[in-house]
């Protein structure tokens, strides 16, 4: 008997269930639904069960269907014959071209804040590892144009002045005519090509100026013309670590060179002394390269070993000369002087964010000198009120007397009144990049202040503000390309951030949105490409910030919200318990 079409059909039409069990479909029949078991499997005796069946679309199209209730479906379409054609008065809303599609953003790897059961057992330990990959970003593994091996003309190419001077400024490799070797104890080595990496890549990322040379370039290098071979070795062991990045062929490298260098020092430390090594600049200047290795390398408890070893000679080297810090600084020779420098600096900027006891104090910084430094991206006066503001917190809860809290008031006012009139100089005022790297550690400072010593947290108005300009700031650097001297802004500015207040601001009228996170972990990438800081620490420890905030939004935050100045504070409870030992130089 021929089936009715369907103009002859009477009775609403019946439609196979989507939810049918398992044996029903088999079968072809239309299933009643009922739970727990149907009644034709119940009459039957059957297992009434329910299976979940996915159907993906590159099958259907290969197939020549159409994929759910996408487009218009038709025998002659399935069969591959022409689609039909719409009809006068049907909705053009059914076909793709006139649909309207939702922007889809760019999803970025580093976009990823990955959490594991390690993020609640263990509250306090920052697991740098799960935020490596994320962090270091690379285009490509050629992206620095440096070969495996140098060929040997380059081996052999000239350092003469003027080349040296230029490759100072700009990170793009230079290359150099044949002639003879500046420095005479590289002729003999088979790692000349990392020296010419830590000229060429490692010193223009280690300063915020676009027009002046690093000191690592200016003052190093000058120096290495009369040094001795572990002076070479421990340029070229930061070199290959910093290589390893974009080649991890080069971690070995670097190991057995840092080895080598780590030799030669003992050594010398053992059969010299350490009084005769005081008066030495090699000494320091070898300490400063393999902090600065370790730093890179995983930025672990290792390099304040060579900070508190550099400490104890430069102290050893002061009680020697008997005198002022500011006969002493101009008695220096350059190496010295910037070693001295590096390492204080080190100090300081670390100790912001842990809280613990300052190695070198404010006697290593003139308070008065706003001249901008080159390596340090901001004034030595700013170094100055950041040390005392960390040994005020340090002190703050120690407080027991309305006198004591009277004058702690009274020296936090001053350095707030000092902070915000503070003006930093640049010798070049076209240094746009250099000027603008200083201010934003002004205004971190400022943020800093207000944070560890009086209590604000992310949701105070101030703190909020200034979170804002320095984002914005930020956002302007890496527009621009200038990416140095950016870690500690951007760590002070992350882990204030306001979990509730993602939206800093909106771009264009209104039209695009810029979210804090977001903006951190893009500045965070371009920032483990363009620096010697260890961006996958400085990441972890934000994000384990992010997470915490993030817990304390459903069950309240612990810290004691009361103005009492013996209470823990924001930056106390979330920041310094895990922010030992890094390195936000």
């Amino acid at each position: 008997m021929p089936r009715k079409k369907a103009a002859d059909r009477v009775g609403p039409v019946k439609t196979r269930s989507r939810g049918g069990c398992k044996e029903c479909r088999a079968s072809r029949v239309r299933c009643d639904t009922k739970k727990p078991t149907c009644t034709r499997c119940l009459e039957k005796g059957l297992v009434c069960t329910t299976q979940l069946v996915l159907k993906w679309e590159s099958e259907f199209v290969s197939r020549g269907l159409a994929f759910g209730r996408a487009g218009v479906w038709s025998k002659a379409r399935a069969t591959g014959g022409p689609s039909p054609k719409p009809s006068p008065g049907a909705s053009p809303s059914i076909f793709i071209d006139d649909q309207e599609w939702c922007p889809v953003p760019l999803i970025e790897s580093w976009g990823f804040v990955n959490s594991g059961v390690a993020t609640f057992d263990q509250p306090y330990e920052v697991d740098v590892g799960c935020d490596e990959l994320n962090a270091l970003v690379v285009r490509d593994k050629s992206y620095h144009h440096f070969p495996r091996y140098v060929s040997e003309t380059s081996l052999d190419s000239p350092l003469s002045m003027s080349m040296l001077e230029a490759s100072f400024i700009h990170p793009e490799p230079v290359r150099l005519t044949p002639s003879l070797s500046l420095f005479p104890p590289m002729s003999a080595s088979e790692d000349r090509c990392l020296f010419d990496y830590y000229l060429q890549q490692v010193c223009p990322r280690t300063t915020a100026s676009s027009r002046l040379s690093s000191p690592f370039a200016s003052i190093i290098l000058p120096f290495c013309l009369s040094a001795s071979p572990f002076m070479f070795t421990a340029i070229q062991a930061l070199g290959a670590c910093h290589w390893s990045r974009f080649d991890s062929t080069y971690s070995v490298i670097g190991l057995r060179l840092k080895a080598q260098a780590l030799r030669g020092l003992r050594h010398r430390l053992a059969t010299e002394g350490p009084v005769i090594c005081s008066e030495d600049p090699e000494v320091l200047a070898i300490m400063m390269m393999l902090c600065l290795y370790e730093i890179v390398d995983n930025c672990d408890q290792r390099w304040t070993i060579h900070l508190k070893g550099a400490k104890d000679l430069i102290r050893l080297r002061r009680q020697r000369q008997n005198s002022s810090l500011a006969k002493s600084r101009d008695a220096l020779d350059p190496v010295s002087a910037f070693a001295e420098l590096f390492f204080a600096f080190q100090d300081v900027m670390g100790r912001t964010a842990c809280g613990e006891e300052v190695s070198f104090g404010t006697d290593y910084w003139h308070e008065n000198e706003r001249n901008i430094d080159l390596w340090m991206g901001c004034s030595p006066e700013l170094v100055s009120i950041l040390s005392s503001i960390t040994e005020m917190s340090r002190t703050r809860r120690s407080l027991t007397t309305h006198a004591a809290r009277a004058s702690f008031s009274q020296r936090a006012a001053a350095l707030v009144r000092k902070l915000e009139n503070l003006v930093q100089e640049v010798k070049d005022d076209d240094d746009s990049n250099l000027e603008s790297a200083a201010e934003l550690k002004r205004l971190a400072a400022v943020l800093y202040l207000h944070c560890a010593l009086y209590g604000a947290s992310p949701s105070t108005p101030l703190v909020v503000g200034y979170v804002r300009k320095i984002l914005r700031l930020v956002s302007d650097l890496l527009d621009s390309g200038s990416l140095v001297s950016m870690t500690w802004p951007v760590f002070v500015a992350a882990v204030e951030l306001d979990p509730g207040q993602d939206e800093v601001w909106s771009a264009n009228r209104g039209e695009t949105v810029v979210h804090g996170r977001p903006l951190v972990l893009r500045a965070l990438a371009a920032m483990a490409e363009s620096s010697v800081s260890n961006v996958a620490r400085t990441r972890a420890v934000i994000v384990k910030v992010w997470q915490a905030r993030d817990s304390d939004m459903v069950k309240g935050s612990p810290v004691d919200a009361s103005d009492d100045i013996q209470g823990c504070n924001d930056w106390e409870w979330y920041v310094a318990p895990i922010s030992n030992a890094m390195s936000l130089a």
